[in-house]
């Protein structure tokens, strides 16, 4: 009993002497009170007339409190003495003291001695023991849940004000509207007045006791002629009218519970659907994708067809998986939603279909992402490749036209008899040529190498058009060999004569010998000055400047030279004039003329400072490049700091104190600050393309990588949103099951106290620890073994995983709080519904049910096969217990 319940008894108990003496009430009660006991004593075929007398030997005392209790009584005695009659009496008083009831100022004597208002205080005393005290709405018990009930029963009917049980009765019309408001087929609650209250009282108590079996206890010439009718009185008979009506009350909160228990269900089906939907379409989604990301081949071997692959992953990155992630936290969300659901509602958790589960999600969507990076790392390698051969393709056609510009004509000269018959002196000169020749042959060496390992790195780096390059490349190095024979038969041949040679023009060998190196050093450097080159970095292309520089440091040595050769063709051509030689003036010992060296100079002259230029230009480039590097830079060691220190926080906040709600909260607005931040990853991304754009691919400035603070940022979002649909769970598995702040603060801490490495799950023994902490382990038998903590183990951690996730943890432990609803339990309502019947019928659920749920229940249940069957019976039984059974969806 609660401190309530025995402060409204105590008051009750010591009754108010002015009241009960008064005739009137005294009269009234009598009467009531009798008719209260009859109702009762009938079922064992006896009654009272005079309650004062009829109670005084005990018998029959003791016979109504066995029938308004079920229990059996000690046995009374047989003797009809005073000695006897107080025996049993004081049974009967014992008895109702037993039951938490401290009789004030009523003994046995007084009942015995036929003491009337002693009696009416017993009596009052039963009743509301055991006919009002168990009412209970809402929290409220005895008088005023009884009040409670009245009020909220007759709320909806004019003229009713149920607020005590004595002036608000007066009219008739409350007890009216209590008929009504159940059996409304009994009487016209409209066609009633106020202003008759004696036809109101009469038509409320002829219908009770004719309908309802409750007995005449109240006249309505007492009510009416009374300034305050007698609230005991009205009391006793307002009790009869809710135990009448409360097969209809079970019917009623019955199909209240079977409401919610389905329409539950068709929610969980509804969201099963949904995630089968959203895995099936995610998973052929990811499916149509991965050969698209795995293919490694391009529809032409060029930068323009890599650039157009890129576009299109760009694309993909921007556009096409966005929707796809928001789908995949959706598709989460959703699970856990329904697990939590399914996990509250004692129904078994949802299995998707082979291949369906998030587990297959995830790992799907992990092969995704390798094929993602493993195929952005392909064009931007394929980028760097193409580069490459498009500038070595240049590199090689420059190379080849000057070696066969230089070469042309070579071997026809080689292989020429010219030394047959002439004078010795010419023969000489053929020698000295031929050396000369020799010279510049080894000099043009060094660039048949770079053609020749040009042609090779091509190959290696899978040139496009390949076949003309190695065709070229091969004529050139077979022409060499040829040279190269031709060279050293020929010099065989001049040497088998040199003894025939006795004279040289030491002029025109002074001249040739020094105009070929400073040939072949200026079409080197002509060559170096048109070189083209390929550099990534500001430091790449300084370090082309620098030697260039050098080279130009180089250039009065050069003039030197040249006009020392200048020099030396004027003495030749003034030997000619001096000495006016009739002979061929031209130099036997080389093709070069002053001339061409004349015109070689300007042409190294001209060149320099178009080097200049290249080389300026290049270098504004790579310091534009570099401002481009400093620009993503700048932002990413911005965002990716933020993302981290984002995620720092939301890795945190499971193991700070507060209640569930302010986790949430600062969840959500973490959550909105993620995605506000969006507009900063949309401008790093545009950084980024003018990056890409310009081809650079390596920043020394930060550490991030575009491809890292993506992963960073998506993955923040699917955490947070992960870990605010956990506390929404959380909040209604709190909610649900009935679990206060406090109680679930201390789940959470205890959990979260034996979690050492913050995986989210304990192993058996943290596990076993932590309740320990909660005083809620099983001890351990004498053999050390614990039968009850492997039975716990088992509801945590029925597939034998070896962790007990907090999810499961805290079902647990509010299963240990709380109550929950059980198949038990809704097959009990449908029972009710059912009139107590094995089956129930259509009708029934359509009468009780609203349409929808009706229908669900119909199109589910099957036809019930029992020996009482009607036709159209339906088995609510197995029904209910499928509720609760595996899902087969």
């Amino acid at each position: 009993m609660s401190l309530d319940e025995e402060t409204y008894m105590e008051q009750e108990e010591d009754w108010d002497r002015s009241t009960v003496l008064d005739p009137m009430w005294e009269i009234q009660q009598t009467k009531t009170f009798t008719a209260w006991c009859n109702s009762h004593l009938r079922k064992s075929g006896t009654q009272i007339e005079h309650i004062d007398k009829d109670f005084c030997n005990g018998l029959k005392l003791i016979n109504l409190l066995e029938v308004i209790s079920g229990e059996r009584l000690p046995k009374p005695e047989k003797g009809k003495m005073r000695v006897h009659k107080i025996s049993n009496v004081q049974k009967a008083l014992d008895y109702i003291m037993s039951k938490g009831v401290r009789l004030v100022s009523i003994g046995a004597e007084e009942i015995v001695d036929c003491n009337l208002k002693m009696t009416l205080g017993m009596i009052w005393t039963i009743i509301l023991r055991f006919a009002i005290q168990d009412i209970s709405v809402e929290a409220h018990t005895a008088k005023d849940g009884l009040l409670l009930w009245c009020k909220r029963k007759t709320a909806p009917y004019r003229n009713v004000n149920v607020s005590n049980f004595h002036i608000s009765w007066k009219d008739g019309l409350a007890f009216c509207a209590l008929i009504h408001r159940h059996r409304p087929d009994l009487l016209d609650y409209n066609s009633l007045s106020k202003d008759d209250p004696k036809k109101n009282l009469e038509l409320a108590f002829e219908v009770a006791e004719k309908y309802l079996d409750i007995p005449k206890m109240l006249d309505p010439e007492d009510i009416i002629n009374t300034a305050k009718p007698d609230e005991r009185s009205i009391m006793t008979y307002v009790s009869c009218y809710y135990h009448a009506f409360a097969g209809a009350q079970q019917a009623e909160n019955a199909a209240n519970r079977l409401c919610k228990v389905l329409r539950m269900n068709q929610d969980n089906e509804r969201l099963m659907d949904e995630y089968d939907r959203l895995a099936s379409d995610l998973l052929e989604w990811i499916k149509r994708k991965r050969p698209w990301l795995e293919d490694r081949t391009l529809s032409e071997n060029s930068l323009p067809a890599v650039q157009d692959k890129l576009d299109e992953f760009r694309n993909y990155r921007g556009k096409e998986k966005p929707p796809k992630t928001e789908e995949k936290g959706q598709l989460e969300t959703n699970y856990n939603t329904l697990q939590t659901k399914l996990r509250l509602s004692n129904r078994p958790a949802y299995i998707p279909q082979e291949g369906k589960m998030v587990s297959d999600i995830a790992k799907a969507w992990k092969g995704l992402e390798q094929s993602e990076r493993g195929f952005e790392d392909w064009l931007l390698a394929e980028m760097r490749r193409l580069e490459r051969l498009d500038h070595l393709a240049r590199k090689f056609r420059h190379k080849c036209e000057i070696h066969e510009g230089w070469a042309e004509g070579k071997e026809p000269d080689l292989e020429n008899n010219d030394y047959s018959g002439i004078k010795l002196n010419e023969i000489y000169a053929l020698k000295k040529k031929h050396e000369a020749f020799e010279s510049d042959l080894a000099a043009h060496q060094d660039r048949v190498e770079q053609i020749a390992a040009i042609a090779q790195e091509m190959n290696l780096l899978e040139y496009h058009d390949i076949g003309p390059i190695n065709s070229r490349c091969q004529t050139i190095c077979d022409q060499w060999d040829r040279l190269g024979n031709l060279t050293s038969a020929r010099r065989q041949t001049l040497e088998t004569i040199q003894d025939l040679l006795q004279r040289v023009d030491s002029l025109f060998l002074d001249f040739a010998k020094k105009a070929a190196p400073f040939n072949n050093w200026m079409e080197g450097a002509s060559e170096d000055l048109v070189d083209v080159f390929s550099v990534h970095t500001v430091d790449e292309i300084r370090g082309l400047i620098q030697p260039h520089e050098e080279f130009k440091a180089t250039l009065n040595d050069a003039q030197s030279a040249f006009d020392e050769l200048v020099e030396i063709g004027n003495k030749i051509k003034n030997l000619f004039a001096e000495h006016n030689l009739d002979i061929d003036k031209s130099n036997p010992y080389t093709t070069l003329t002053v001339q061409d060296i004349v015109s070689k100079w300007q042409e190294v002259l001209k060149l320099v400072p178009e080097r200049d230029q290249a080389l300026q230009s290049e270098l504004l480039k790579q310091e534009s490049n570099e401002r481009l590097r400093y620009q993503f830079a700048k932002k990413a060691n911005v965002v990716g700091p933020w993302i981290e220190g984002q995620t720092m926080k939301v890795n945190n906040l499971h193991m700070e104190r507060g209640a569930l709600e302010e986790h949430l909260a600062s969840l959500q607005r973490i959550e909105r600050d993620v995605v506000d931040y969006k507009a900063h990853m949309d401008e790093l991304e545009m950084y980024n393309q003018s990056v890409q754009e310009a081809m650079i691919f390596e920043n020394e400035h930060t550490k991030y990588t575009m491809e890292t603070i993506r992963v960073g940022y998506e993955q923040l979002v699917t955490t947070t949103r992960r870990l605010i649909n956990e506390l929404e769970n959380q909040i209604l598995t709190r909610d649900s099951k009935g679990i206060t702040e406090e109680q679930f603060e201390i789940f959470r801490q205890s959990f979260n106290i034996f979690d050492k490495n913050h995986s989210g799950k304990l192993d058996p023994m943290e596990f076993k620890s932590c309740l320990v902490s909660l005083s809620m382990a099983p001890p351990d038998d004498k053999s050390g073994r614990n039968p009850e903590f492997d039975r716990i183990m088992q509801s945590v951690d029925p597939n034998h995983d070896g962790h007990v996730t907090f999810e499961a943890f805290l079902d647990y432990m509010s299963r240990e709080a709380t109550d929950t609803d059980t198949s038990e339990q809704v097959k009990g309502s449908f029972k009710v519904l059912a009139g107590n019947k094995n089956y129930i019928t259509k009708e029934d659920l359509m009468r009780e049910l609203p349409p929808d749920q009706a229908e669900y229940c119909i199109a589910r249940m099957a036809p019930y096969q029992g020996p009482d069957a009607i036709p159209g019976a339906l088995d609510y039984l197995s029904f209910s217990t499928a509720l609760y059974g595996e899902s087969d969806l």
